[in-house]
């Protein structure tokens, strides 16, 4: 089930707005996944990879990113890359 809001936005433009069912971030102090209903935080993130998971159980998608924000509130996910490496 595919309830979760999340946004990637880079300086240059809005990169995914989509509802899915998990995301992985690597955070600054160690990746963490966040599903619907997560719990409100703010971190910073590292250079890595975001999972984008559709689906339960589903093969994630990668997109590299190189630092910046994560936040998680009642609306969902939004991360805020320096840059995003989007597959072609």
């Amino acid at each position: 089930m595919a309830d979760l809001h999340f946004e990637l936005v880079t300086p240059d433009r809005l990169i995914r707005s989509e509802d899915v069912y998990m995301v992985v971030v690597p955070g600054s102090e160690g990746d963490f996944g966040v599903l619907a209903g997560h719990a409100p935080v703010m971190s910073s993130i590292r250079e890595g990879e975001i999972a984008i998971y559709r689906t339960n159980g589903g093969e994630p998608e990668r997109i590299a990113i190189e630092g910046g924000f994560a936040e998680v509130n009642e609306k969902g996910l939004t991360v805020l890359a320096e840059k995003a490496d989007i597959p072609a």
